[in-house]
């Protein structure tokens, strides 16, 4: 089972309100869990995690196990009415940061303007590091992630308030 498929199966969770799904296949067995509970995707087979030549990077080792939350988290900012929001949510796991380097300026600020395709934070993941743009222009409106936190597939990291154009 490959990281893709794993990305499948929390997304069918979270999408078909389903509380609790485990599928076992080539000795890789995955439980997922919602309504606030941890997801623990785990392994069980005979092999150990070494000496594994030729595993593609992609498959989950035999015997590894990691922990998920699919429920989304809190998106209420106070004062905010959230019905005009767009939400621009992690596409990866990761780690968020505001800036592209430690003593350069944040891409955006609460209350800064922006365009469509305009670079709005960076997420690292495995060493790569990925611009997360802005889908549609607006005002940003809320930061949901503090920089330099590990964030989830699907988390809210922004609140933007799109402008009208007539």
């Amino acid at each position: 089972m490959n990281i893709k498929e794993i990305k499948e199966l929390i997304e069918a969770v979270s999408e078909y309100g389903i509380t609790e799904l485990e599928v076992e296949r080539t000795g890789v067995k995955v439980k997922i869990k919602k309504a606030g509970q941890p997801v623990i995707l785990s392994s069980h087979s005979e092999s150990s995690l070494s000496g594994s030549p030729g595993r593609q990077p992609d498959m989950m080792p035999s015997g590894a196990e990691i922990t998920f939350n699919t429920s989304p988290p809190s998106e209420k900012a106070v004062g905010v009415p959230q019905e005009d929001l767009l939400i621009v949510r992690s596409p990866i796991v990761g780690t968020f940061y505001r800036t592209s380097s430690p003593t350069a300026e944040a891409f955006v600020k609460t209350g800064d303007m922006v365009e469509s395709g305009r670079v709005l934070c960076i997420i690292e993941a495995m060493k790569l590091m990925n611009e997360i743009e802005a889908e549609v222009g607006g005002e940003i409106v809320k930061i949901y992630v503090e920089n330099g936190e590990s964030v989830e597939f699907g988390q809210a990291l922004f609140g933007i308030r799109p402008s009208i154009k007539g």
